[in-house]
């Protein structure tokens, strides 16, 4: 259903990314950037409050109709535990304790993890380093979605469903991908995330009854400005707060960069551009050792 896409491979680039490098030079050129290295403590306030929000909202819910918990599932739900997967990527590059307390950052994540129901907060900070480490490195930044993912949804309608599932193969991509042996942190994610959902399902739950594009529009501030991506990618240390700053400091090196502000037309061209497609993403073949964490 509708037409296929003009793609039938990833565009293969045989250069470096080129973070490291614009990271170096506008350091050069404006050193004041090091001093929001830091940690932002604001998060941490920011991302307990949520946590509580939706535990507020677990028992305000725990006793309505299925048709009235679906909807606020959705209109109340879905926002904040997206806002929440963007509190974690906060988190997994240290930015709420600092990379001084590495460790700190690991539990507040899975903290930050508890409303989600499904344990990730440690998996995904293993691979989003090596997304960073290794951007668009084949078998290794598994971000980059599979070839069956570009082969298959090539036409209009799947790739709107590729679109609605995308929770779905983020989750399993690395499985197909990478898969990495499971850490001791990663089995205290799930012990604890499994007796948070067992007790709130037992008081609250069922009774009988370009390479790197920027977005800088207004849902950044629900997404911890994680639209900032170019500038996150050349600054991962930096927290999400920052961003901004960074990209007024060193306006030289971002405003003539691709751009969008809308996250709605993105989706929109995604499906209804036949150049688009899973695809439409850059991949490299690595160089020397890789190390994984």
């Amino acid at each position: 259903m509708g037409n296929t896409v003009a793609r039938e491979d990833f565009e293969w680039v045989y250069t470096d990314q080129p973070h490291a490098d614009r990271r170096k030079e506008i350091l050069a050129k404006h050193p004041e950037i090091k001093a929001l290295m830091k940690p932002d403590r604001h998060l941490i306030g920011v991302v307990v409050l949520m946590v509580l929000a939706q535990l507020i909202a677990f028992y305000l819910v725990k006793d309505l109709d299925w048709k009235w918990v679906i909807f606020w599932a959705y209109v109340f739900g879905s926002c904040i535990s997206h806002s929440m997967t963007l509190a974690i990527h906060e988190i997994s590059h240290n930015s709420a304790f600092g990379n001084c307390k590495a460790m700190w950052n690991r539990w507040f994540g899975i903290f930050a993890n508890l409303p989600l129901g499904l344990p990730y907060s440690i998996s995904f900070k293993r691979y989003h380093m090596d997304h960073h480490r290794y951007l668009g490195g084949d078998g290794i930044d598994v971000d980059i979605p599979t070839d069956f993912e570009g082969w298959f949804f090539c036409t209009r309608f799947r790739k709107f469903i590729w679109i609605v599932l995308q929770p779905l193969f983020y989750a399993i991509r690395p499985l197909c991908i990478n898969p990495k042996p499971i850490s001791r942190l990663e089995i205290i994610n799930l012990l604890a995330q499994l007796s948070f959902d067992v007790v709130i399902y037992y008081f609250w739950g069922i009774k009988s009854g370009h390479e790197t594009y920027s977005y800088y529009g207004p849902l950044n501030l629900l997404t911890f400005n994680v639209g900032y991506h170019n500038e996150h990618h050349d600054f991962p240390n930096i927290p999400g707060k920052s961003l901004p700053l960074v990209k007024k400091i060193a306006a030289e090196y971002y405003d003539n960069l691709p751009q969008y502000n809308s996250w709605i037309k993105v989706l929109y061209d995604f499906v209804m551009d036949d150049t688009i497609s899973p695809y439409s993403r850059m991949k490299r073949h690595l160089k020397g050792d890789v190390k994984q964490e």
